[in-house]
């Protein structure tokens, strides 16, 4: 391969381009032939296919021989880059299914997508009681599910159906949520409608108000990527859409970004059939429901065990049990940081048997 000095003009660097492409491509292919092998090996000992904290390792890993070379990658790209080749490589070492919250377009298939990249087989579904059914069935593999919005709080169907399946949490993802205006029209004076959701319309104010686009038609549609598919239909109207919607349907996007708030987002948790092994920067999910409830102090005294094992918590929600017999119970939903497996854990666990149901342990998220 030429050196530096060498590319001195336009096609000199293309050939340059040209050369370190085909290197690439050969080092990939040499990498997808070991994946391969490890699918087969995986196969017959039974070893689960997606390990994220493997994969963060990895990312890691190269993040720091990047910085040691002064390298122009920083970590976001160096993380957006591998996170679809762990994808393509999963499917090469066993093409699994993906089921999420719908509708395709929705958020949440960005989210599912940003982990299990373009190539994955995924599955629309339309509630999130359906996503683990459809685990419990064996039907799909992996599920995508959101369970906190950082300005509407945690989304309780997720905890509730947590604390009675026997699918766990395996991941979690923080994902910035950002509108995308939409529309085929070649400018912004000839859009005559616009479509979204509701709540898309209150998220977007300041945005129709600065581009004097009040006084046109707005027509709220069951979801964003409905309203993309809408917008794809006519020239004349826009969409108010994720940005996977917009590319899904075919949608130039004409603004980016266009929420009134820009620090939104919403915390999604990836489920499936397996324990991840210790990654060394883990956090952990249980369902806690304490015998003496009723006695004051009760969860004073259970969280203080935690304390004396110095585990931090990182949240902690009352969630009403729903049992038949009625009355006011609650449930505690808590995070920590650590693994199930640790041994400080499993002294504060062993304490209360029969009162904690564990929901996963997972490699922690950067939110």
């Amino acid at each position: 391969m030429s050196e530096i000095s060498d590319w001195k003009t336009l096609q000199d660097c293309r050939d340059a381009i040209d050369s370190i492409d085909n290197e690439m491509l050969e080092l990939l292919n040499k990498r997808m032939k070991v994946v391969e092998r490890v699918g087969k090996i995986k196969s017959e000992t039974g070893g689960a296919i997606y390990r994220p904290e493997r994969e963060k390792a990895i990312i890691e890993r190269l993040v720091g021989l990047s910085k040691a070379a002064n390298g122009l990658l920083n970590e976001s790209a160096i993380e957006a880059l591998y996170l679809e080749i762990f994808a393509v490589s999963r499917n090469l070492e066993l093409p699994e299914r993906i089921a999420y919250l719908g509708p395709e377009g929705s958020f949440t298939h960005q989210a599912a997508e940003s982990r299990f990249g373009a190539m994955s087989d995924y599955l629309s579904l339309n509630s999130i009681e359906t996503v683990f059914k459809t685990l419990e069935a064996k039907r799909a593999k992996f599920g995508v599910v959101p369970i906190e919005n950082s300005r509407d709080g945690i989304v309780g169907e997720t905890l509730d159906l947590l604390a009675k399946s026997s699918v766990k949490i395996v991941a979690e993802l923080y994902m910035p949520i950002h509108v995308a205006f939409a529309t085929k029209a070649q400018k912004l004076e000839d859009v005559t409608k616009i479509y979204s959701k509701d709540k898309g319309f209150g998220q977007c104010r300041e945005f129709l108000s600065e581009h004097g686009l009040n006084d046109i038609e707005l027509i709220p549609v069951e979801s964003t990527a409905k309203a993309a598919i809408l917008a794809a239909e006519d020239e004349e109207a826009a969409a108010i859409c994720s940005h996977i919607a917009a590319k899904l349907y075919g949608v130039p996007t004409m603004f980016e970004n266009i929420e009134d708030e820009h620090d939104n987002a919403t915390r999604f948790v990836i489920l499936s059939d397996f324990k991840n092994a210790i990654s060394g920067d883990d956090k952990t999910s249980i369902l806690v429901r304490l015998k003496d409830a009723v006695e004051a102090g009760a969860l004073v005294n259970f969280l203080q065990d935690f304390d004396k094992e110095k585990i931090n918590l990182s949240k902690i929600e009352s969630r009403p049990s729903k049992d038949k017999d009625g009355g006011f119970d609650y449930w505690f939903y808590i995070d920590f940081f650590g693994h199930i497996d640790e041994e400080k854990i499993q002294n504060v666990l062993k304490k209360h048997e029969g009162e904690v149901t564990w929901l996963g342990s997972y490699v922690k998220g950067e939110g």
